[in-house]
């Protein structure tokens, strides 16, 4: 073996080793989209969302090699080299050489193309969070995995008619992030909207919308740069020479970082603050949108794009709460559905010959760069046809599921939360206390849904004689505590209960927004001591309390005084006066 061959065949092995770290890169995404989705919605379905994003992997696999995998790639015959035509180029001809031919398998582009399709599947999992039966969940997604995605993927990328055509999409802002957008706004609709979401008149018409703030925007913020970190396998793992390469680099951080500072900007002027929530969502439709075209377009062209993903996310998000009225927890459909067609687009309008990878691409400039209107009636043409296929396969999934099995979990499983009622998982949070929304419990009484909700329920006290009792309940901030708790020993109060709660209040009637809609309350982090008292005079434990607590500032916490009935201690069955005494 000469030096050439031996150059040659390195640089093979490279770049097949670089293909299957950008898989692995792409597999590392369900962490993301597991910690996105779960700082985005609230604590007591934690557990679910996780599992979720666990389970649309593990069954993709298992639908991916049974069928998924023949009808996506429909490999060239061994023998004669022909690539599938006819019928078999819009469908994906069958096969099971996973199983037959092991020994001469593409296993590099079987694992590929297996992480890209698990992504399709999870997509739909945010939009539908918080409502949605595991047991329907686990059925539409193995579907997903094993028919919807895998048949309109080989159109463009295993030999079929849209790639024969001259359809581009690089990465996948099409067929992967388009589809799973597409996928997810038919079930949020189909599902309907979580108890509530929206405020109703007498007429049902919805006259408000209601913010449901994530439950830990740091692990939302996490799985933000999972993504993003991910994104460099998702849109470079293709790439066979160091410029496309570093091209591909370039332009799938580009366009995320600028449609991430439009949408601080935005937000700022627009609602004074700017938005954290929104802003992870502008890097994700950033990196979207770039995932088509990243091959194609230079860094102008990227800046471009990624200016409109920054204006389209929050276009979206808006459009779906206040207009369409469609419940999407994470704004899948904002970031994918809508960011997918603009990727899918912008190869029409931004692809250029001063790209690396234009002349592997094999498609015609767009647009702005002289190129006329044929790439971008080619990408119209394509992303129709793909959307059509997915609106009508998924509608008939959802419509069946819907009337079968059932898409959506009861009133009471809804309003405890699908961790408890789904997996019985008491807390995602061991030790921290799950809050249930009056808000749900009062739609669902609104609606006659009959709650098997276990209360608390007040009895009278019959035991011992009443006596001169006072319970003081003092509000404060966490960490006061210590100061606190001092000062009441200082007079004599030894026993008392402490909890963690959450605070709430309105300050000057100032509103705060979350994703651009008003909150109602702002909850922070407080500590509730509970002290009853009846030989130390309740005024001075409230002057202890307020000489303890007061800093002149908003905040300090509040104080009440309430009379109490009776005391029993449960371990001498001592009541009144002698219970408090220890």
């Amino acid at each position: 073996m000469d030096v050439s061959e031996i150059v040659s065949s390195l640089h093979g092995e490279i770049w097949g080793a670089w293909f299957l770290i950008g898989a692995a890169l792409v597999f590392w995404m369900q962490a993301g989209f597991a910690m996105v989705e779960a700082g985005f919605t609230r604590a007591k379905n934690t557990g679910n969302i996780i599992m979720k994003n666990l389970m649309d992997f593990c069954i993709g696999t298992v639908m991916w090699f049974l069928i998924g995998s023949s009808f996506m790639l429909s490999y060239t015959d061994p023998a004669t080299g022909e690539v599938s035509r006819g019928i078999w180029s819009f469908l994906g001809k069958p096969g099971f050489g996973v199983f037959s031919g092991y020994a001469s398998f593409d296993y590099s582009n079987f694992v590929f193309n297996l992480v890209f399709c698990a992504t399709t599947a999870t997509i739909v999992s945010g939009a539908m969070a918080e409502r949605t039966k595991f047991s329907t969940y686990c059925l539409y997604s193995a579907i997903i995995s094993g028919i919807i995605y895998p048949i309109e993927a080989h159109w463009v990328w295993g030999g079929g008619f849209l790639a024969q055509w001259g359809f581009h999409d690089y990465a996948g802002s099409n067929c992967i992030h388009m589809v799973g957008g597409i996928c997810a706004l038919v079930g949020a609709w189909m599902l309907g909207p979580r108890l509530g979401k929206f405020n109703r008149d007498e007429k049902g018409r919805v006259v408000s919308v209601r913010a449901f703030p994530g439950s830990n925007i740091a692990m939302g913020a996490l799985g933000c740069f999972i993504l993003w970190f991910g994104w460099y396998g998702f849109n470079g793992a293709a790439a066979t020479d160091l410029a496309t390469l570093g091209s591909v680099f370039l332009t799938t951080t580009v366009a995320p970082a600028v449609a991430t500072v439009v949408a601080m900007i935005f937000t700022w002027v627009r609602y004074g603050k700017p938005d954290v929530s929104m802003c992870l969502n502008a890097a994700l439709a950033g990196l979207v949108a770039i995932t088509a075209p990243c091959d194609v377009t230079d860094c102008a062209g990227a800046a471009i794009i990624g200016l409109v993903a920054g204006f389209l996310v929050i276009f979206g998000i808006r459009l779906l709460d206040n207009v369409l009225h469609i419940d999407d927890p994470v704004g899948a459909v904002g970031v994918h559905m809508m960011n997918g067609i603009w990727g899918t687009v912008a190869v029409g309008l931004f692809a250029t010959k001063s790209a690396p990878g234009f002349s592997v691409a094999g498609i015609s400039e767009g647009l702005f760069y002289g190129g006329g209107l044929s790439q971008l009636g080619k990408q119209l043409g394509g992303m129709g046809i793909t959307a059509i296929w997915t609106v009508v396969t998924i509608t008939i999934v959802f419509f069946i599921l819907k009337k079968t099995v059932g898409l959506r979990v009861s009133a009471e499983e809804e309003i405890v939360g699908l961790d408890k009622l789904e997996h019985g998982l008491d807390s995602s949070y061991a030790g921290f206390a799950i809050s249930y929304s009056e808000d749900e419990i009062e739609e669902a009484r609104e609606n006659h849904v009959d709650l098997h909700i276990v209360q608390p329920v007040a009895k009278e006290s019959t035991v011992g004689e009443t006596v001169p009792m006072r319970k003081v309940v003092i509000i404060t901030r966490r960490s006061k505590f210590d100061t606190l708790k001092k000062a009441l020993n200082s007079i004599g109060v030894t026993g008392m209960t402490v909890s963690e709660v959450m605070g709430c209040g309105v300050q000057k009637g100032a509103s705060e927004f979350y994703r651009g809609i008003p909150v109602d309350v702002t909850l922070v982090p407080k500590v509730r001591v509970d002290v009853v008292v009846s030989a130390v005079p309740v005024e001075k434990v409230v002057e202890a309390a307020r000489s303890a607590l007061c800093t002149g500032h908003i905040g300090d916490g509040k104080i009440f005084v309430s009379g109490v009935e009776n005391v029993v201690k449960v371990r001498t069955g001592e009541s009144g006066f002698d219970a408090l005494q220890d």
